[in-house]
């Protein structure tokens, strides 16, 4: 192995710890603001009526869900239409980690089934837009992702 590669490595391993902490704070921010979808369906759907709204697609699974035909069908066809309408995309492992970061608004009331949090969109409205550096830190680190024809980054959230 070559310095190069060592400190390559290292500095791609820092690039994805700040850029997972980026991810966790724009989801907490978006949550507080009301800009989070939550839902396959959910998301399919607003994306269908309001795709200028969406600026992320996080798209979460863990190592069970890799077998799930259905899922990854829904995945396939969310990651095309943010492709074509120039929404950023992140594939992210560690759910019980998103359960974790949006646990409060996790509990439905009169139902006790967890919320899907395979795919979460963060949305910025016009009226009183999210201003966060997260949201920028996120956006650069997949249109750099994009110029090294790296068109779905992956992400890997620790648990706490």
């Amino acid at each position: 192995m070559t310095l190069e590669e060592v400190v390559g490595s290292n500095s791609t391993e820092k690039k994805m710890e700040t850029v997972s902490q980026a991810l966790e704070e724009l989801l907490v921010a978006a949550q507080r603001q009301d800009c989070l979808t939550v839902g396959v369906y959910e998301s399919a759907k607003l994306m269908n009526v309001d795709p200028d709204s969406v600026v992320l697609c996080v798209l979460a699974t863990d190592e069970e869900d890799e077998d799930d035909i259905a899922l990854q069908i829904h995945f396939t066809l969310l990651q095309a239409f943010c492709c074509d309408n120039d929404i950023n995309i992140l594939r992210v492992s560690g759910m019980r980690r998103l359960e974790q970061l949006l646990e409060e608004d996790t509990e439905n009331g009169n139902s006790n089934e967890p919320r899907d949090l395979h795919c979460i969109l963060v949305t910025n409205p016009p009226v009183q837009p999210l201003q966060c550096q997260a949201l920028q830190d996120v956006s650069s680190f997949c249109e750099e992702s994009r110029c090294r024809n790296q068109w779905v980054p992956c992400l890997d959230l620790q648990d706490r």
